[in-house]
């Protein structure tokens, strides 16, 4: 049988399509980051498959044993937290395995954060690129952002609550006061978008309390900091 990568909604349940509520009401076996959150997907489809956990601390176990079920002929669907599996979330190596042993691999697509985020900001969309979670110290965070200098695509993270201050204080040192977006709580009753100098929006999330997961965006070339990658002479008419 194949492997299903299901997206399902990252906030408005409306949000699951009728192919992703089919593969997973039909599914033998569903394998979830969260089964909390997946179990209440699938009594919302009806369906009545078993749910496994298949996380970050257990994805290299858990990949062999869903291989196997593969194997035996179970429909295996595979989900995220939220969003779209593979998207900053281990479903790489069950995927990957699969397809090393030639078993079909089909995607259900459906809601992802970081293209929710990137269609309604405002930013270039021709060019981006997305760089997962910004490392959790500020060290590391000061030199990733300086890495990014060269690029002028826009660029996309996703952060947590507890480090989005920190992670755009670290932001202006690198880069300036330039301009970003954030999105938040995307599909929800609180969604959010901040599109303003990295100072106004420290000033305005210190004033609340950060809550939901955070996409940032920016583009620097749009911001007029971005710079241009010096290319190696060209020797071709070099003797």
């Amino acid at each position: 049988m194949p492997l299903y990568i299901v997206s399902t909604p990252i906030g408005n349940m409306e949000d699951l399509s009728p192919r992703a509520a089919s593969t997973l009401k039909n599914a033998d076996l569903v394998a979830a980051e969260d089964t909390r959150h997946s179990r209440h997907v699938m009594d919302k489809v009806g369906g009545t498959a078993r749910v496994t956990s298949y996380h970050e601390h257990n994805e290299r176990e858990k990949a062999s044993s869903l291989l196997q079920d593969l194997r035996e002929g179970k429909k295996v669907a595979v989900v995220s937290d939220a969003g779209t599996p593979g998207i900053a979330d281990p479903a790489y190596r069950i995927v990957h395995a699969a397809v090393a042993e030639n078993i079909t691999v089909i995607p259900i697509p459906g809601p992802c954060a970081l293209i929710a985020a990137l269609t309604a900001s405002g930013l270039p969309t021709d060019r981006f690129a997305f760089e997962g979670f910004l490392p959790p110290k500020s060290g590391k965070r000061q030199r990733k952002f300086s890495s990014l200098l060269n690029d002028d695509r826009t660029i996309i993270f996703y952060e947590s609550p507890h480090r989005i201050l920190r992670s755009l204080e670290d932001l202006q040192t690198v880069y300036g006061d330039i301009h970003i977006v954030i999105a938040r709580e995307l599909t929800k009753m609180h969604e959010t978008f901040y599109r303003a100098p990295v100072s106004q929006v420290i000033q305005t999330l210190t004033k609340e309390t950060p809550r939901g997961e955070f996409v940032l965006l920016f583009n620097l070339k749009a911001a007029g900091v971005y710079k241009e990658k010096e290319e190696p002479e060209d020797n071709d008419d070099a003797e």
